[in-house]
């Protein structure tokens, strides 16, 4: 029983080890988005917030969604909803940053 209990520590501590470096691997990939912050435009009662994200295939979904959400926010804080006007995206790779702008209105909730 004492050589059983000997191999499977030794098994246990090289799986223990690939699970954090998977782990750490699927982190990266997936990564995460950050968003500036809001700014007026150039036309009165337009705005504009810009996003990034890294990693993986749908970096510009999740680039595009961070985006929106601080948009929507913005809008919503002043009771208002939201209103994209155009958006602008880079990066097309999948390890590459993707950046996005979007400019919109905060129109009268109806």
């Amino acid at each position: 029983m004492g050589e059983l209990a000997k191999w499977s520590s030794r098994i246990a501590r090289p799986s223990a080890r690939a699970f954090v470096s998977l782990a750490a691997a699927c982190s990266v990939l997936a990564g995460c988005a950050s968003a500036g912050q809001v700014t007026a435009a150039d036309k009165q009662g337009a705005f504009v917030v810009s996003a990034s994200a890294t990693g993986g295939r749908l970096a510009w979904a999740r680039a595009h969604k961070r985006a929106l959400t601080e948009a929507t926010d913005y809008c919503e804080r002043r009771g208002m909803r939201v209103s994209l006007s155009a958006e602008q995206m880079d990066g097309i790779e999948a390890l590459q940053q993707h950046d996005t702008v979007i400019r919109f209105e905060c129109n009268p909730k109806l």
